[in-house]
């Protein structure tokens, strides 16, 4: 998704930099793809959030038994991953907001 995302924003920007008038069509393909890209964004932040739930109960259950602080790494690591994914893709998402702004001005 990532590589699909800044594929899509360098696409974006080569069109901003011409010298041409953008049409109604592009930018109203660019908001269904902000679209696409809010929901993605969405099911990455519930994700973010499952595992760092689950870390944070592993993390207490390993007070009870120390073979829940090993659970409890394998999930953190796998937060820090998603965590870096989801930065990714907001800023993304957020640059085609500058993008959409951008285009609004050029129309």
């Amino acid at each position: 998704m990532k590589e699909y995302l800044y594929n899509y924003i360098k696409e974006i920007d080569k069109l901003l930099e011409s010298d041409k008038k953008i049409s109604t069509d592009v930018i109203e393909r660019h908001l269904i793809k902000i679209s696409f890209f809010q929901h993605e964004r969405l099911i990455h932040l519930y994700v973010t959030l499952f595992y760092a739930i689950m870390f944070l109960l592993f993390s207490g259950l390993g007070l009870v038994h120390y073979i829940f602080f090993i659970i409890s790494t394998i999930l953190l690591i796998f937060l820090i991953f998603y965590i870096i994914h989801y930065f990714r893709l907001e800023n993304g998402v957020q640059y085609l907001y500058k993008q959409y702004d951008k285009m609004i001005e050029k129309n």
